[in-house]
């Protein structure tokens, strides 16, 4: 793709505005989501149909028609490696500017505001962020403190009981009115102690983060109107990932002006293990009944006949949106699918095959193994 060509390939004429030269590069549907206007979109992205691109380019649009000002722009993603991508990837079409804008994970923009207004909760705002070793350890602590034994109460159980709370938005006293087991309820009795003892350390561990983010905008109204105004445009990558507590922030975020653009795939969820809702983007046009869809649904990665055979599996899901991603890539190979007796002879068939591909010239860098 050259400079000066979509990814339809469409030539920019000469003398095209910024605008025109952003819109060239996309295909109708990213084109729709890209110039919508305010209020909460939801963007069905399937898998290689562009969301990156879609993301960046909203962010660019808006710059461009002064929807927004640079500082006036948060974009959120979940990893470190995600964030950096984007900023490059705005940097690119918008320039130096971008540095205005908050492109970040959720928990750097709760760490960065909590920086600022931690003294409104009683800490201070030199806090330290405890790692999930710190937290674990202050854990310990309180078991030791509450002479439970670690080997009927494993301390990393306890600890993902409390994370799971924390990413429920559920205190400890919350918390153990929900649950039933002894263990559950010893776990709660860490909790609360935990709590204690990490606020007396002026310490936060990576789920607090959201949570006392979304304390302080739940109970300090001056500052929920102030990052309100602060952040006019919310965007949000792999919407599918989000749980509770991320889930009320943007809400809280967003409740005055509704300029929410979410970009997910609810048969791309993963990270259930990890607290996340999916009824978040399967209930999103229940939360937001004003919200507009739109689906993403041309591949740029894969043959057409592969794209059959994922619609076909996810078909089965239960719960999922509705939406057939299509290519112009051709037909392409047939899917070849092997059963074998168990897990042992399903790795040495990935190693002849693999073996045998390199022994036909091939590149061990094209071979992918999921």
């Amino acid at each position: 793709m050259t400079e000066d060509q979509g990814q339809t390939g469409a030539p920019v004429e000469a003398g095209a505005t910024p605008e025109e030269r952003l819109l060239a590069e996309l295909n109708p549907p990213q084109c729709e989501a890209v110039t919508h206007g305010d209020g909460p979109l939801l963007v069905l992205a399937g898998a290689g149909s562009g969301k990156t691109r879609v993301l960046t380019h909203r962010i660019a649009w808006l710059v461009a028609t002064e929807r927004a000002q640079p500082g006036e722009i948060l974009a959120i993603t979940f990893t470190n490696k995600a964030a950096d991508e984007m900023r490059e990837r705005v940097e690119g079409l918008v320039g130096r500017v971008s540095r205005l804008m908050w492109v970040m994970t959720f928990h750097s923009a709760c760490a960065r505001i909590l920086r600022r207004e931690a003294g409104r909760l009683g800490y201070k705002g030199t806090f330290t962020i405890y790692d999930e070793s710190d937290s674990l350890r202050m854990v310990k602590r309180c078991m030791r403190e509450l002479d439970l034994d670690p080997k009927r109460f494993a301390p990393r159980a306890v600890r993902a009981l409390i994370s799971g709370a924390k990413n429920q938005l559920l205190d400890a006293e919350g918390f153990r009115g929900q649950q039933g087991s002894f263990f559950e309820q010893t776990a709660a009795d860490v909790y609360e102690l935990y709590e204690r003892r990490m606020h007396e350390a002026n310490s936060m561990d990576f789920d607090d983060l959201l949570v006392r983010t979304v304390n302080l905008l739940e109970l300090f109204e001056d500052v929920r109107r102030r990052y309100q105004q602060a952040f006019r445009q919310v965007l949000v990558d792999e919407y599918q990932d989000t749980n509770r507590a991320q889930y009320r922030l943007l809400q809280l975020l967003c409740e005055a002006h509704r300029n929410l653009f979410v970009v997910g795939d609810e048969s791309q969820s993963i990270y259930g293990f990890r607290h996340a809702d999916i009824r978040n983007i399967l209930e999103f046009e229940r939360d937001f009944p004003d919200a507009d869809v739109v689906k993403l649904e041309q591949n740029y990665r894969s043959t057409q006949t592969i794209l059959d055979a994922t619609n076909a599996v996810i078909a089965n899901n239960r719960s999922r949106k509705d939406k057939s991603l299509w290519s112009e890539l051709g037909e392409g190979d047939p899917v070849h699918v092997r059963e074998l007796e168990d897990e042992h002879a399903e790795a040495r068939f990935v190693v002849s095959e693999m073996e045998r591909l390199v022994d036909e010239g091939g590149s061990r860098d094209d071979i992918a193994v999921f």
